[in-house]
């Protein structure tokens, strides 16, 4: 019944909400405003704007920040803080209870401050996570899902606590997203 209803939608052309407002605590303090792009990302756009719009993403960490490359955030399943069961090991390894998505590769490049889904080797994987490009990738386009860019608040993110860990990982107390709102 999900896949109809995101099929009518697409059908239908986007009628989503067009950014985030994220506010950001811990070593980065401050607002992210991200435009996003539904009309290169229309399926995955709309998860990201549901899930915000649901609260999911508030209280998640940035679990992955490579310095130079991006900061990965938006475990829903295994990275809010403030649950009990909250884990830095865990953060990284879930996702949300909706249906992962098919790829939608675009000609967009991955520069600094564009935002991309991240997943797992299956192109068709992304589901609740996002990175933002600190510097720009070139390897990852065509390879993964374009879905918005920063407008304002690159300052914020470029303060977001790097990890020192194992593949990016952040030890110790992480940043996180205090909130996501769905600005029009």
């Amino acid at each position: 019944m999900r896949k109809l209803a995101l099929a009518l939608t697409l059908l239908a052309g986007p009628a989503f909400a067009t950014g985030l407002q994220i506010e950001v605590a811990g070593e980065a303090n401050g607002t992210i405003t991200i435009d996003l792009l539904e009309d290169v990302a229309p399926g995955h756009v709309e998860q990201i704007t549901a899930l915000a719009g649901e609260g999911a993403y508030d209280n998640v960490v940035f679990h992955r920040v490579i310095d130079g490359f991006m900061a990965q955030t938006g475990d829903v399943q295994f990275g809010d803080m403030t649950d009990e069961a909250f884990s830095m090991e865990r953060a990284g390894l879930g996702g949300s209870e909706r249906d992962d998505l098919a790829a939608e590769f675009s000609s967009e490049s991955f520069d600094r401050g564009v935002v991309g889904m991240a997943r797992s080797q299956s192109p068709n994987s992304g589901n609740s996570q996002f990175f933002i490009m600190f510097a720009p990738a070139p390897h990852l386009n065509g390879q993964y899902t374009v879905v918005g860019r920063v407008t304002e608040g690159m300052e914020v993110v470029d303060a977001i606590k790097r990890g020192a860990g194992r593949n990016g990982a952040v030890l110790g107390e992480p940043d996180r997203m205090v909130s996501v709102t769905v600005t029009d």
